[in-house]
């Protein structure tokens, strides 16, 4: 017999196995009859319990809406405005303003490097990295700086706001007794959405704005929170509430985790420390022995290549130990 035949053959067994599997098999396993009775010993739901389940569902879809408007959100703010980053540093630059005072710091660090004596092609690099680089990282200093004093004072923002709906006060007048009597930048930031309210924008969106303005976890918790109580309902005190604890152990949890990660912080900084304090050591000590690497191209192109590799260490333990959650 050949292998055509035997193919064939193989084919045709194939294909009759697989329709007496799905025709016969329920039929002779006893699987039909058994789904027979389980539906004859089935209960009808009540029709109560029926619309509860509507309910829950229509719920359920209104969160999963809100949630996946909050993404679509988290997705546009990836790409940050320089007028945006400007106003998360609690500048009131405009964005000309910003260039113009990155310019004239690039001009003059490229003076100051020309005076020192260094080449023209150095000089530019490092003029270009202070007048592009440093007014950048400045800003986001500042960005940083703000939301951790943001963070520092919502907790008791959020637990005034509680008070407020237990006492029987609107959501919005106890958003706007925290924008009276909170510290800044919370109290702008709070000013913000009731500002935004007042022109005819919902609640709900002018508090989902927020996480535009600070993106930070917690006041995007906070959005939510809001936008899925005014879609969804129920009792916000509550929710408010438990978003409080949360806030509240979000905050011991990175407290200890930087407590813990601060062993490994002064490790890297003594490492990252070592090399430039041991130049400047031997520069005092012996001068002669580090003229070849300041005087001669090729000690230059040493130190650039140094310096290169240290940042590449100082990145990468950096990432080692800051954690983010």
């Amino acid at each position: 017999m050949n292998i055509q035949a035997l193919a064939l053959a193989f084919m045709a067994a194939t294909a009759i196995g697989g329709v007496a599997w799905v025709f016969l098999y329920p039929m002779l396993s006893g699987e039909r009859q058994a789904e027979q009775r389980r539906a004859n010993f089935a209960k009808s739901e009540p029709a109560s319990r029926r619309v509860d389940r509507a309910q829950q569902r229509s719920r359920r879809e209104q969160v999963e809406e809100s949630l996946k408007e909050v993404e679509d959100r988290h997705k546009k703010t990836k790409n940050v405005a320089l007028t945006t980053r400007l106003a998360m540093a609690g500048l009131d630059w405009s964005k000309q303003k910003f260039f113009v005072v990155s310019g004239i710091f690039g001009a003059v660090t490229f003076v100051i490097v020309i005076l020192l004596g260094i080449a023209l092609i150095p000089a530019c690099g490092i003029a270009f990295a202070a007048g592009f680089g440093f007014p950048r990282w400045t800003l986001k200093f500042l960005k940083n700086r703000r939301e951790k004093k943001f963070l520092e004072a919502l907790p008791d923002a959020v637990d005034v706001i509680v008070r407020g709906i237990k006492a029987g006060l609107p959501l919005f007048d106890s958003i706007r007794m925290v924008a009276a009597e909170a510290p800044e930048p919370l109290r702008g930031e709070f000013a913000a959405i009731i500002e935004t309210q007042t022109i005819g924008i919902p609640l709900a969106e002018a508090c989902m704005r927020l996480y535009e303005r600070m993106p930070v976890p917690e006041a995007n918790f906070f959005g939510i929170v809001i936008a899925i109580q005014q879609k969804a309902g129920g009792n916000l005190s509550e929710a408010l509430g438990n978003l409080s604890k949360v806030l509240r152990d979000r905050k011991k949890m990175k407290a200890k985790i930087r407590a813990m990660s601060m062993e490994a912080k002064a490790s890297a900084a003594i490492i990252g420390s070592l090399p430039p304090l041991v130049a400047a050591m031997v520069s005092v000590i012996n001068p002669g022995y580090m003229t070849l690497l300041v005087a001669t191209p090729t000690g230059h192109v040493m130190l650039a290549f140094s310096a290169v590799w240290m940042s590449m260490g100082i990145l990468v333990m950096r990432k080692m130990i800051n954690f983010d959650f």
